[in-house]
């Protein structure tokens, strides 16, 4: 077996091309909100059902918005397109050429992905890689730090023959020079051209044939104030990501927390991001928070070990298929993107269930209680195909297991979970685990406009359906946003979301869809419904203005439980609203260097019904003013 895993291994890292994978943080929104502007107004082609991308498949998609809007400038001819602009009836204005903001939100990115930029110029078999993955990957490039008597921005180049999706092989690569810092510390490390201390992104670069390493800063303050209280929430820490070899890929970063209330809890519906606190006398709260990983890739896929947030199911105001809600934890992802138009993601992960395993757990010598928990995991995939450009269909399905070790049967990428469970536990549904089922849909053909819908299935009985009193434990979200129509840098979108009751939950308590108690589906969780309206605007570079307007509101919370005198699909949708918040929001963002914000938000909210569901100083009708200052998410 480990001569097998061995052959495997050396297979991948001596694929047909080589590739590397390091993770884009999902908190960096920035550039995530950028490239579904692109998507929107038909510059990039974008697969955003599973997050977070990879750094090279964002240098792909900005490489490829630059080729869209500057084709005449880049001498790229209609026919090397694959298509005729009279075919289109697109004018050089409408790709966006006259958009002086996008030109300038081009450069600014593509300052933070100069290394990744690199490497799809010094790798022509890289940038004619098969389709919009996030794991879409490529090989090492030269120096960050090489020099020239003049500065060249990475969105002035002068390459040509692209393929019809703007990333076919760079026939005349540009030389390294024209790929420079805008603002770095030109006096330091003269002598070594390998390094380089950027300011924009705020960084220490390294990069040769064989290594390249990033090393920055993490630091940040939010302040809130309202009627009720003022709280804060500071941090500090560290990032780095880097590349060994051609096939090998690596990141960590470590966040020290302090709040001065808990604003996050299992039990507390919003959409702030979970943590495991460490209490103060104060009342405050400490945590570390560590995310991380290894990628070994190859050139139509990768196979990762991470401890990280993810996100599946396209969203403006969180997912209801897997969310970044609760804390990191670690998984296997494998991503396989063999054609353009077939995209596949799997992982296999390990929860925290917080369920005290008595038989395991034992007194030490010493008198302490040595408490160990029940093991449980999770095991997903999501297959999604590209019938035509721009329109997205993805489906898969998802177990949480539990009390046994790691199950080879959950190993199998491609598998239906339910079918081999059922015959694992002998169709017992006291042994069996807890399945789902998702799909997504997403279309971009309209120019502008993006449209998207989600199912979550935590159980489906088709009696259900035909019974008025009876549901199905299901989670449907719905939205659209629109872009740069009918005003240009303006955007609207609205989303719609319904979770019906015991909808994520499950009669055996370790394997719930949870992981440290928090859930891993929709913030609200089940028994709930939001609308959400929001209209951001983009003046200049780096400034977002948003209006935005929600109602969330959650029903009664009742256990899953067949004893409580009470049907379990019985229970009706919002039969008593326990808990409701009404909110109307402005904010101003700056992105003054990459990955770095200034945030200014005033709130009017009105939280009503159970406290239990809100920090205090969160409860009834509040005006809340945050200000934010921070580096690297």
């Amino acid at each position: 077996m480990k001569k097998l895993l061995l052959v495997i291994f050396l297979f991948l890292l001596t694929g047909w091309s080589y590739s590397q994978v390091v993770y884009e943080d999902i908190n960096n929104t920035g550039i995530y909100d950028f490239l579904d502007e692109l998507a929107n107004n038909k510059l990039i082609e974008l697969n955003a059902v599973v997050k977070p991308y990879s750094r090279i498949y964002i240098a792909k998609k900005l490489k490829e918005a630059e080729n869209s809007v500057r084709n005449e400038e880049l001498g790229v001819r209609s026919e090397e397109l694959g298509v005729r602009n009279e075919e289109l009836g697109v004018r050089n204005e409408e790709l966006g050429v006259r958009n002086k903001r996008i030109l300038k939100e081009l450069h600014f990115y593509l300052q933070e992905y100069i290394p990744e930029y690199r490497i799809l110029m010094r790798d022509p078999a890289s940038s004619s890689s098969t389709g919009p993955s996030p794991a879409s990957t490529s090989s090492t490039g030269p120096s960050p730090a090489s020099t020239s008597s003049t500065s060249h921005s990475p969105v002035s180049t002068s390459s040509t023959g692209h393929s019809p999706q703007g990333e076919g092989a760079v026939r005349h690569p540009v030389p390294d020079s024209t790929l420079n810092y805008d603002w770095k510390l030109n006096f330091l490390f003269k002598k070594n051209p390998d390094m380089a201390v950027s300011l924009n992104p705020l960084a220490f670069q390294y990069q040769d044939r064989l290594f390249t390493l990033s090393v920055r800063p993490i630091l940040g303050f939010e302040w809130m104030s309202n009627q009720n209280a003022a709280e804060y929430h500071r941090w500090w820490g560290g990032s780095m990501y880097g590349y060994i070899g051609k096939n090998f890929g690596f990141y960590a970063n470590l966040r020290d927390n302090n709040e001065s209330t808990p604003l996050d809890k299992p039990e507390y519906l919003t959409l702030r991001e979970g943590h495991v606190y460490k209490g103060n006398p104060n009342g405050g709260v400490d945590y570390f928070e560590m995310k991380g990983g290894i990628s070994v890739s190859w050139n139509w896929g990768s196979l990762s070990l991470l401890n990280d947030r993810m996100s599946w199911g396209n969203n403006i105001h969180g997912a209801n298929i897997l969310s970044d809600k609760a804390p990191a934890f670690p998984y296997l992802w494998l991503h396989l993107n063999p054609v353009k138009w077939f995209d596949f993601n799997y992982i296999h992960g390990w929860l925290n269930s917080g369920v005290v395993d008595s038989a395991r757990s034992y007194t030490t010598a010493t008198g302490v209680y040595r408490i160990v928990n029940r093991q449980k995991y999770i095991a997903a995939n999501m297959f999604t195909f590209s019938p035509w450009k721009r329109l997205n269909l993805s489906f898969g399905n998802s177990i949480i297991y539990s009390d046994i070790n790691v199950n080879p049967l959950y190993l199998i990428p491609f598998m239906f979970f339910n079918a081999v469970d059922a015959t694992r536990t002998g169709y017992d549904d006291d042994a069996s685990s807890n399945s789902q089922l998702f799909f997504d849909l997403s279309s971009r053909n309209i120019k502008h406009l993006h449209l998207y819908v989600t199912l979550f299935i935590d159980e489906l009985k088709m009696s259900r359906v035909t019974d008025p009193k009876l549901q199905n434990f299901t989670s449907w979200k719905a939205g659209f946003t629109l872009s740069g129509f009918p005003v240009r840098n303006l955007s609207l979108m609205a989303e719609w979301t319904k979770t019906n009751p015991m909808t994520y939950k499950h009669f055996i308590e370790t394997t719930n869809f949870t992981s440290n108690g928090y859930n891993m589906g929709n913030y609200l969780r089940d028994n709930s419904m939001e609308i959400y309206v929001a209209l951001t605007y983009k003046p200049i570079r780096g400034v977002t203005l948003k209006l935005s307007g929600n109602v969330a509101q959650h029903g009664t919370d009742l256990p899953y439980e067949s004893n409580k005198g009470y049907p379990v699909d019985g229970v009706p949708f919002m039969g008593e609203k326990v808990w409701e918040n009404q909110e109307v929001a402005f904010s101003a963002r700056y992105e003054y260097i990459s990955n770095g914000y200034l945030l200014l938000e005033y709130a009017h909210a009105n939280h009503s019904g159970d406290v239990r569901y809100n920090p205090t100083f969160m409860h009834g009708k509040t005006d809340t003013f945050t200000v934010g200052l921070s580096y690297g998410f």
